[in-house]
């Protein structure tokens, strides 16, 4: 952010810039502040760079809108030119219409995208940067779906905790119809002044976002309702739209308030005092006649968790009621109903999971869905295919890095299933018989059943396999070997905008944060906005050390170095994998050419074999002379 746009005060109050800022715009908003003023927020340089940096991370950044343009059409410009138009841009926002396209589902359905001109995906994340911390400290626990810090896994936690632990075993399974493409504008404009985004310019901004014209096949059509899907802004308003299902759920039973209204606290094993509502449902269930429910929510699935079956029809009607008559929501009949887990499986984000029997309580059984289970062997299937279907090393090498990569994805995910192993038992049989008959059929390259593995992780997580099989030397992940985890249950502190967090989860702590904000702060001064971002990431993936002598380094005495050398006076390439990150010694001797000069920067540096291999690696980019030793 530049100096006009902080004033002292603040740069006092922050130590990391707009970080903690955002941060204190989540403890605001939980002590229940109003925000009319985010625009200055929003517009700052900080939040654009941030926001192009973060765009940059998606792979959709190279998908084009109806103008054909895609993220690299943004890095060319200097920063100052990038900030200058976002801000012109929002004096009188009117986004560019929205390419729709379809994407396949994987049931034989198509589901719609609205791809806006990445200027304009630009805008959303700036906007988005601004107001979800606003809004994370507004949603419910149980919501997990498009938000930081927050997963399938912890969902599925929840659930299992709601069916071992407080034995509820009636599931209330509400499908709404096409929930993106129709979601209310003047409700959820209401929905967001109620959060607390007062602003009337973001709320301006975000009702012309919604009122964008969608093009399909020269088309355009003027949306009356919905959220394009695609667009970097829907997520977080979709959870603004159920976060009032959210705490109308909760109101009924977990919010309640008692005659003596006040929360129960208790010490947990760390000495941190932590609210315990234990003791207020224990009261309510002896003392009240309400009918205990809870949510589990991702995105616009959820779960409605209850202990009977008279209570869950009660609740099916009461939510389609209300959905309809709130949220002008409708639901899809045959896709909902009420489902009992002591008999039936309910099927959530690609598990089917049903409570069993063991003891005097009941478990958690889960495996993978049917169709997750299909798309699996298929994916697997394809990918062996690739791999067997080559001979050349090159390709064999890519095609195994892109298999071990999708198993070990799936393995990732499906785990939290309890039976996870035996369904992939099943998918991996056929794989390992396509593996076995590969010699035989003389397939382009052979596979052996033994070889090294220099992978770290493969070593680690997959080298006790007995059914580890190698092509081309390169070992290959064994589908079935995997075993359940017990996802992880996330609490509601757990959050990317309490600022324990963030520094424990995002950046190493070798780094210096003032050398971090300089170059933030300073972005204007490099060519372009993708060279200013490359070198801030270079320095923190170096964990703020030198390349070669792996010292610390200090903003008096560092460089950014093009591994390919600048031609004309201008980079040719200012790509992530081009730029290194020097002391400012090291950096003369990589270029320097005269003999004495070269002596000076040697000896001041007492280099071992390691690192002058190094420096003579980068002096042979630029076509001189290697330093002997």
């Amino acid at each position: 952010m530049t100096k006009e746009t902080v004033n002292k005060s603040e740069k006092n109050m922050y130590r990391y810039g707009l970080q903690e800022r955002l941060c204190n715009l989540y403890d605001q908003s939980r002590q229940g502040k109003c925000f009319k003023h985010l625009m200055k927020m929003i517009v700052s340089e900080e939040n654009i760079v941030l926001a192009y940096r973060n765009i940059c991370k998606n792979k959709g950044s190279f998908t084009a809108g109806v103008d054909g343009k895609i993220i690299t059409d943004i890095q060319k410009h200097p920063i100052q030119t990038v900030t200058q138009k976002v801000r012109s841009k929002l004096v009188q926002y009117q986004p560019k219409k929205v390419r729709r396209t379809y994407i396949d589902k994987g049931n034989g359905k198509q589901r719609p995208l609205g791809i806006p001109s990445i200027w304009d995906r630009l805008i959303q994340q700036c906007v988005l940067q601004v107001l979800e911390p606003i809004c994370e400290a507004k949603f419910h626990e149980r919501s997990n779906g498009f938000r930081p810090y927050r997963s399938p896994q912890n969902a599925a936690a929840q659930c299992y905790k709601m069916i071992q632990l407080q034995n509820l075993h009636y599931v209330v399974d509400i499908d709404i119809k096409g929930f993106f493409d129709n979601i209310n504008h003047a409700k959820l404009i209401k929905q967001i002044w109620a959060i607390g985004i007062q602003d009337l310019k973001v709320i301006a901004i975000i009702k012309a976002m919604l009122k964008a014209e969608i093009l399909f096949n020269d088309i355009a059509i003027s949306p009356e309702a919905g959220t394009p899907q695609g667009g970097i802004l829907s997520p977080l308003l979709s959870n603004i739209v159920l976060n009032e299902l959210d705490w109308w759920i909760a109101s009924q039973w977990e919010t309640m308030p008692t005659r003596i209204n006040r929360e129960y606290s208790k010490t947990d094993k760390n000495g941190n005092v932590v609210i315990d509502r234990s003791q207020k449902w224990s009261m309510l269930r002896e003392k009240s006649k309400l009918k205990e429910i809870y949510i589990v929510r991702y995105a616009d699935d959820f779960k409605i968790f209850c202990r009977d079956y008279s209570t869950a029809k009660k609740t099916y009607t009461a939510v389609v009621n209300w959905l309809k008559e709130r949220l002008s929501l409708e639901i899809s009949a045959e896709k909902s109903g009420i489902t009992n887990l002591e008999k039936n499986y309910m099927e959530f984000l690609g598990l089917k999971i049903r409570s069993v029997p063991k003891g005097r309580k009941f478990a958690v059984m889960s495996h993978m869905t049917a169709k997750a289970k299909g798309n699996a062997k298929k994916k697997t299937a394809e990918s062996i295919k690739r791999i067997l279907n080559h001979n050349d090393q090159k390709s064999i090498d890519k095609n195994i890095s892109l298999h071990n990569s999708l198993v070990s994805g799936l393995h990732n995910y499906y785990q939290m299933a309890t039976l996870v192993s035996a369904d992939f038992s099943e998918i991996g049989y056929p794989i390992q018989k396509m593996l076995s008959g590969a010699n035989h059929n003389n397939k382009g390259c052979s596979v052996e059943k033994s070889g090294d593995i220099r992978s770290r992780f493969i070593a680690e997580n997959y080298g006790k396999s007995k059914q580890m099989r190698w092509i081309g030397g390169r070992p290959l992940i064994p589908i079935a070997y995997v075993q359940h985890q017990y996802p992880k249950y996330k609490r509601r502190e757990v959050n990317k905008y309490v600022l324990k967090n963030y520094a424990e989860h995002q950046l190493p702590n070798s780094v210096n944060f003032e050398i971090i904000r300089y170059l933030m702060e300073n972005a204007y001064r490099w060519e372009s906005i993708e060279f200013a971002d490359n070198m801030l990431s270079r320095y923190i993936a170096q964990k703020g050390n030198c390349a070669v002598t792996h010292k610390p380094l200090y903003l008096h005495n560092m460089d950014c170095h093009h591994i390919k050398p600048k031609q004309g006076g201008r980079a040719e390439n200012n790509s992530y994998e081009n730029l290194v990150i020097l002391c400012t010694e090291v950096h003369r001797l990589i270029t320097a050419t005269k003999e004495e000069t070269i002596n000076k920067y040697v000896q001041m540096l007492n280099l071992d074999e390691k690192q002058l291999a190094k420096i003579n690696k980068f002096r042979k980019y630029a076509d001189l002379q290697p330093i002997e030793n």
